[in-house]
């Protein structure tokens, strides 16, 4: 079954070209990465399946319904059935870490002790500190931010997770400790998750596939051992090979001559 499903869609800003006749289906409960480098139509995937970025052609079909353009009810549906997690949290500044935690679940209309409930379950399943309920995001590290946007898109239990970069700007020893828990988290709740990246290792570690983007273009997509070990053309093997950490042939020629 396929959750999400992309028939012939193109999108521009304006004049400018951002995706160009995508047809890509992923399938439920599955970590799908869409790669690729800065620029290439990454971000304005997502948005299409959110709704915020309607097509120029083509449909984009979101857990067997079509996507109409963003108005009230169909954002409500969105928010409902997707969570999203931005590059840094984007977290709301004038919210405490509850407010923005809890904020679906309030437009939703739940009860408050239920909020409170669902909120002390994800605070412990996201590895969050209680203490920093009261907190505003300008008081969190990089870390704990990127928890509590991960609490806020779990809040409503959708079957479908949006993750725009979400680590990139975090530190190489956070970034890893968060990259294992996501993984343990995405793993358990066995929902469908779409990740945005231009890192390689990252796609690595998270994917069960891999949708590999160039110019707009979709180049390669399959599982993720398929598309690393066989790229499908020059410029897929050229980027996949620019993964090469290059900080290990620095630190070879540091290393001082034997003789």
């Amino acid at each position: 079954m396929s959750a999400v499903v992309f028939a012939g869609v193109s999108c521009s800003y304006g004049a400018s070209p951002v995706l160009l006749d995508l047809s890509l289906r992923l399938g439920a409960a599955q970590t799908h990465v869409i790669l690729g480098p800065s620029g290439c139509g990454k971000s304005t995937l997502l948005r299409c399946i959110t709704g915020l970025v309607a097509p120029t052609t083509g449909t984009v079909t979101v857990l067997g319904r079509q996507v109409q353009p963003a108005n009230l009810d169909a954002q409500r549906l969105a928010n409902r059935a997707t969570g999203l997690v931005l590059q840094d949290g984007g977290l709301f500044p004038h919210l405490t870490v509850a407010g923005n935690a809890c904020l679906p679940a309030q437009l939703e209309r739940w009860p408050e002790d239920r909020i409170a409930a669902r909120l002390q379950e994800l605070e412990a399943f996201v590895g969050l500190a209680a203490e920093l309920r009261n907190r505003f995001p300008r008081e969190l590290s990089g870390g704990q931010r990127q928890r509590v946007a991960l609490l806020r898109a779990l809040f409503l239990d959708p079957p479908l997770l949006l993750l725009d970069e979400p680590l990139s700007a975090l530190d190489p020893q956070i970034r890893a400790e968060l990259q294992d828990q996501m993984k343990k988290i995405f793993g358990a709740l066995s929902k469908t998750v779409v990740l945005v990246t231009h890192d390689i290792p990252e796609a690595l570690h998270f994917a069960d596939t891999v949708a590999l983007f160039e110019g707009g273009r979709l180049v390669q997509h399959g599982p993720s051992d398929q598309v690393f070990r066989n790229p499908a053309s020059g410029w897929a093997r050229s980027f996949v090979s620019a993964s090469v950490p290059r900080w290990r042939h620095l630190l070879d020629a540091l290393q001082p001559d034997p003789t």
